[in-house]
């Protein structure tokens, strides 16, 4: 299966262990939108800055990954990059990460579905976008299953994208 481009959105200060996590699995290309770095620089810069950012990274990429921790529902950037995919038609998904251990081997409440509260006039996005929640309760096991299933999300994602809805 090929390795896809694709754009991580996550709640940075919570999760980025746990998208650091999902990255590393090697799953997606290694060109996918994650670099903490580049976060902490281009934050620095203003809200034009930080648009033109997540356009930029947002074009290159096949799918818009959402990855779903306690915190990450209606926050501003992960509502704009969610729109961002909309309007440029790339695929959308959601995979829930709060049982994946943080660096202090805490896993974490689970979050609000972040697509319930993106409008978009006329579309429900939570009747579209699918949102990926293991089952198991142990980080292990929860991270062997998103690593399974990763790809396959993906692939879904692209193959229903906006305007096949």
């Amino acid at each position: 299966m090929t390795k896809r481009q694709v754009f991580f959105s996550f709640h940075y200060d919570n999760d980025s262990w746990r998208a650091a996590q999902i990255k590393n699995m090697g799953k997606v290309s290694e060109s996918s939108t994650f670099s903490a770095n580049d976060w902490e620089e281009v934050k620095e810069e203003g809200d034009s800055k930080i648009e033109a950012w997540i356009d930029e990274q947002m074009a290159k990429r096949s799918c818009l990954v959402v990855l779903i921790g306690a915190k990450t529902s209606n926050r501003k950037w992960i509502n704009y990059e969610i729109k961002k995919a909309y309007e440029l038609n790339k695929g959308i998904v959601g995979i829930y990460i709060n049982k994946l251990e943080n660096s202090s081997g805490e896993q974490d409440d689970e979050g609000d579905n972040p697509f319930d509260h993106v409008y978009i006039p006329g579309v429900d996005l939570s009747k579209h976008v699918k949102c990926f929640k293991s089952e198991h309760k142990t980080s292990k096991y929860v991270y062997r299953d998103i690593e399974e299933n990763i790809q396959d999300l993906i692939e879904y994602g692209i193959e229903n994208k906006p305007s096949t809805w």
